[in-house]
């Protein structure tokens, strides 16, 4: 009863020193993200919005999961000594 629609494989790569993640599908660069909600928006503007962003298998999350976003949340203003 599936769907045979193929996917590409999406790699969330592991977070940058800024805490962004690249995203990918093959050699080709999806989009930048700082958030979950980045990656949600950069597959759908790729024409993937029906993929599960947090569950499905389709995705591999390097260096944390889909609530690993180092850097962002933490640091919200300028450093202090």
């Amino acid at each position: 009863m599936g769907n045979p629609t193929q996917y590409p494989h999406i790699v969330v790569h592991p977070p940058a020193l800024d805490g962004s993640r690249r995203v990918t599908s093959g050699d080709a660069t999806l989009g930048i993200a700082t958030h979950l909600d980045d990656v949600v928006e950069i597959l759908r503007l790729a024409d993937l919005d029906r993929v599960e962003v947090e569950e499905s298998d389709l995705i591999d999350w390097q260096g944390g999961g889909p609530d690993d976003w180092p850097g962002l949340s933490e640091h919200h203003g300028p450093h202090e000594a």
